[in-house]
């Protein structure tokens, strides 16, 4: 009872009840835990290693006071442990928390302090029920010397071992020494990071974030243009992840006040790698890094793959082969608009081209194609490029993006002088690309003289083809949507359910496209000054299918539903 009032208020849980026992002190339980905590040993770990109180009351007191089984090891085989069951732990965590067997959805972990961290990260890493069963704390670290002399670490989960054996990390040829050290120390961290990557890759993620809050820590991938949470790790792993994913691209592991950018390369196999860029940036839970997954094969996909109506891809296909002239792709970002113009420089990488590309950053190389990274940093701009491309006996130019008079200046030159160029912009529509070059201050007759063809699209979840469902709506509000009431009678649309096979109803995506040809009199309305509701007006006249009306298309024929429509087109666009 003396103990319990000397150390009320000042002690409390399992310390307290130590002091309770008179198994500890006062002074000895506090300052045996501040240590513990300063050392990152387990409070009960540390009161052994320091002899501090004997082994085997310490286990009964914990036993009695935990509610928990107690275990004798000296019968059990260390070579019985299952491999996979210690792909979890590094050496050091072994002794501490050390897996024995598993039944059913239950894991059962030799511990000496049921109250340590490393528990629920086992949880997390197995997604297995944790049974704590009570080892006296010499004779389990003893045991875990025992295991890691007889049985190697495995880093390979079961699912994913031949991929995971393969993995190949090209960017992290030479590491510092001191990056060696924690490289291994972390080896569960470098399996988690594997594991992740390759999740990613198998679910066509085109990013994943990884980010540190207060409390949480929390595990997006951005798959078909949304993001979803895949996983909440618990929140000790957030600085080891973020440094094996720095040394993974050679960035500094120390610097964690500045945003960092690298790049690193995954060999999946003797065919197949996957190009990572890495973006890192502080914020207050720490650090937010994103992964953007850059896969040659989805930057190469064929004309049926785009999303055209067959009328579309003839004009596409007719304009790319043009021997000069300006091709341009507008839409916001992330609608496709890379994809686009890397499918028209494919149809074109034939070995009598000269073809060169000015982007920021490239995202995939290509063989037989001269690229340029744009950094402005030291000068080289677009515009910078594109003249020295000029003097390079160029064929086809591409260009990320036209920024500015100065570019647009000289793209179209290079247009109006016996060269094909593709580019992009950022507008809503096709027809008001023409007076978005007005804008920045193009002349319209160079305009005229120079583009060709302009493409507006957006990109829009496809519906799963194994669950989506027939979807019943009132006839005015189809007809409110864009149908007309000829198209009615027939009409079946569809809606997004959710099932193993696709991502909540979803499975890939289309372009949703409007290809204007700039025909001689769109040319010659430009010339006259004509406004955008006029230029809008001749192309609808021309036969121009704009965007509303493809998407309508893609609803009718089940292959995106109206609530995805709605999303990524606007009515009024």
């Amino acid at each position: 009872m003396n103990a319990e009032t000397k150390t009320k208020g000042t002690l409390r849980g399992f310390a307290f009840e130590l002091v309770k026992l008179e198994i500890l002190t006062q002074e000895v339980a506090q300052k045996s835990l501040q240590q513990s905590v300063k050392e990152k040993i387990p409070f009960v770990n540390y009161l052994v290693e320091k002899e501090l109180a004997v082994s085997l009351s310490l286990v009964l007191a914990v036993a009695k006071y935990f509610g928990l089984p107690a275990f004798d090891l000296d019968s059990f085989d260390p070579g019985s442990i299952p491999r996979d069951l210690l792909d979890h732990l590094t050496p050091v965590q072994k002794r501490y928390a050390l897996p024995l067997f598993k039944r059913g959805k239950r894991l059962f972990v030799a511990v000496a302090d049921p109250t340590i961290a490393v528990l629920q990260e086992i949880k997390f890493s197995t997604k297995l029920e944790i049974v704590p069963i009570l080892i006296e704390a010499h004779k389990l670290a003893n045991f875990a010397g025992s295991v890691t002399e007889t049985q190697e670490l495995n880093l390979a989960d079961s699912m994913d071992e031949a991929e995971l054996d393969n993995l190949e990390i090209t960017a992290e040829e030479e590491v510092e020494q001191e990056i060696t050290k924690l490289d291994i120390e972390d080896a569960p961290i470098v399996r988690f990071v594997n594991k992740v990557l390759l999740d990613a890759i198998k679910k066509g993620a085109s990013d994943v974030h990884f980010e540190p809050y207060e409390k949480i820590y929390r595990l997006r991938y951005r798959v078909d243009g949304i993001l979803y949470e895949v996983a909440r790790p618990p929140l000790t792993f957030a600085n080891r992840v973020a440094a094996r994913i720095k040394v993974m691209a050679k960035l500094n592991i120390a610097e964690r006040r500045v945003p960092q950018d690298g790049r690193f390369k995954l060999n999946l196999s003797k065919t197949k790698a996957i190009d990572f860029r890495i973006s890192t940036c502080p914020v207050v839970g720490g650090e937010k890094i994103v992964i953007r997954l850059l896969d040659p094969t989805s930057l190469s996909i064929g004309l049926d793959q785009l999303g055209f109506s067959d009328k579309q891809k003839e004009t596409f296909t007719k304009v790319i082969h043009y021997p000069q002239g300006m091709l341009l792709v507008t839409g916001p970002t992330g609608s496709g608009k890379t994809v686009t113009l890397y499918t028209a420089i494919n149809q074109l990488n034939t070995i009598d081209k000269n073809i060169s590309t000015a982007e920021n950053p490239v995202e995939i190389n290509l063989e037989g194609i001269n690229q340029v990274n744009i950094n402005p940093l030291i000068g080289l701009t677009f515009a910078v490029v594109l003249r020295a491309f000029l003097r390079q006996d160029p064929d086809i130019i591409m260009i990320g993006e036209v920024r500015d008079l100065e570019t647009a200046e000289i793209a179209i030159k290079a247009a109006q002088t016996g060269h094909l160029v593709l580019s992009t912009l950022h507008t809503n529509s096709a027809i008001e690309t023409l007076t978005r070059l007005i804008d920045i201050g193009v002349e319209r007759f160079d305009i005229a003289s120079s583009v060709s063809m302009i493409i507006a699209q957006r990109l829009a979840r496809r519906l799963c083809e194994h669950c989506k469902t027939e979807q019943k709506l009132p006839e005015d509000i189809l007809l409110k949507e864009g149908f007309n009431q000829e198209g009615l009678k027939d009409l079946k649309i569809f809606e997004a359910v959710g099932c193993e096979q696709c991502m909540k109803g979803y499975k890939g995506r289309v372009g949703i496209c409007e290809v204007v040809n700039v025909s001689k009199d769109l040319k010659q309305a430009i010339l006259d000054n004509a406004s955008m509701a006029q230029l809008v007006e001749l192309a609808g006249k021309e036969g121009v299918q704009f965007l509303r009306s493809a998407g309508l298309d893609k609803v009718r024929d089940g292959i995106v539903s109206l609530t995805e429509l709605n999303r990524v087109i606007r009515e009024e666009e």
